[in-house]
């Protein structure tokens, strides 16, 4: 006689795995292709804009013209050797600056709030940036690093940042990795910390314009910004989001829980550990280079998902060029409010995003992570 086949002599069924769903991805949200074609036109237009306008009146068509001669390689009259310094010299790197430094902290904003799952977090909740004022004071304050020249104030503070990096990471870390409450509890005691030695420092240099411009970096400032510093901080901010994006899938899971995670195979202790050291390392290089601009990582990454949704797939697509564009106007306000005197970029991003934050807030059911 034939024995019937059992379940247990059946061969095992192969089952795709599970596609990760996001809160909030059965609602309407815009399409991303169209969203990040009209976001490059307008991070384009933006470029310009902060290219043509300033303290110094260049017109619309010399501006254009000097643009066009550099970007050809043409010659320049020697009648505009002072304009052609300040569109290529000044006003381009700073836009340029600008626009990676702000690509940069909304790409991390989004990494920090799935790595801690908290809707407060944003590149700074880590304490990398109080940790980079001090070494960033040290120099502006008192003298440390002088020999360096023009490079000492970003090596000091991108050298500083790390040291932070490294003593968050050692303390926040247990026999079960990083997990987000010890992170937040860490980075938060330790940027304390930090400011505490920073407002040491403030007090006690001498008043006059070694403190104005500790204050204006502490407030995040792109007025220092060269050509020298734009490669160094583009490849970072480009790989750091190209990392993200790979891992988008695994962000998602992330974003349900580690339990959750676990399930659909993903090691949230070591992605956590991944994600705390680019997140680091890209926060690190922007702050040293512009200083603590505050608001941009914490407003942007919750602004796309109100369009686009939650999926990290569609937001890390999205929120570096919305961040881009943030803070290009931004610093175009900065320079143009008091011209010829400036304000912190900081200042005008907090005036700007928090109405605006709360505007959107209140437009609909929003919570973290869709609606």
């Amino acid at each position: 006689m034939f024995r019937r086949p059992q379940a247990k002599d059946r061969p095992p069924v192969h089952r795709s795995p599970p596609r990760i769903s996001t809160p909030g991805s059965g609602t309407a949200h815009l399409a991303v292709a169209p969203l990040v074609l009209g976001l490059t036109l307008l991070l384009l237009v933006s470029l310009v804009c902060g290219v043509g306008l300033g303290a110094a009146g260049i017109g619309w068509a010399d501006v254009l013209r000097l643009l066009g001669a550099g970007l050809t390689g043409g010659t320049v009259a020697a009648g505009d050797a002072a304009a052609y310094t300040i569109v290529w010299e000044i006003r381009l790197p700073r836009v340029v600056l600008g626009a990676v430094v702000g690509a940069g902290l909304a790409a991390v904003g989004v990494a920090v709030q799935a790595m801690v799952r908290n809707a407060l977090a944003d590149p700074f909740v880590l304490g990398i940036s109080s940790g980079a004022a001090v070494g960033a004071n040290a120099v502006i304050l008192l003298g440390v690093f002088a020999g360096l020249g023009v490079w000492a104030l970003s090596l000091s503070a991108f050298a500083s940042a790390l040291a932070a990096t490294a003593l968050v990471y050692a303390m926040a870390r247990s026999p079960h990795g990083l997990t987000p409450l010890r992170l937040i509890l860490t980075g938060t005691a330790l940027a304390y910390g930090f400011e505490a030695v920073t407002t040491v420092m403030v007090f006690g240099a001498a008043r006059g314009e070694a403190a104005r411009s500790a204050i204006m970096w502490l407030l995040g400032s792109l007025g220092g910004a060269t050509w020298a510093q734009v490669p160094l901080a583009a490849v970072t901010v480009a790989a750091g989001w190209a990392w993200l994006r790979l891992r988008a899938e695994s962000l998602n899971a992330l974003a349900m829980g580690d339990e959750t995670s676990a399930a659909l195979g993903v090691q949230p202790a070591r992605l956590r550990r991944e994600l705390f050291l680019v997140t680091a390392a890209v926060t690190g290089t922007v702050v040293a280079v512009s200083g603590a601009i505050g608001f941009v990582g914490l407003m942007v990454p919750h602004v796309v998902r109100m369009l686009v949704g939650a999926d990290h797939r569609r937001v890390l697509a999205v929120a570096p060029l919305a961040g881009a564009v943030l803070l290009v106007w931004a610093d175009l306000l900065s320079r143009l409010l008091l011209a010829p005197a400036e304000l912190p970029v900081g200042v005008i991003t907090a005036v700007v995003g928090v109405p605006a934050f709360v505007l959107l807030m209140r437009r609909g059911g929003y919570a973290f992570g869709g609606r």
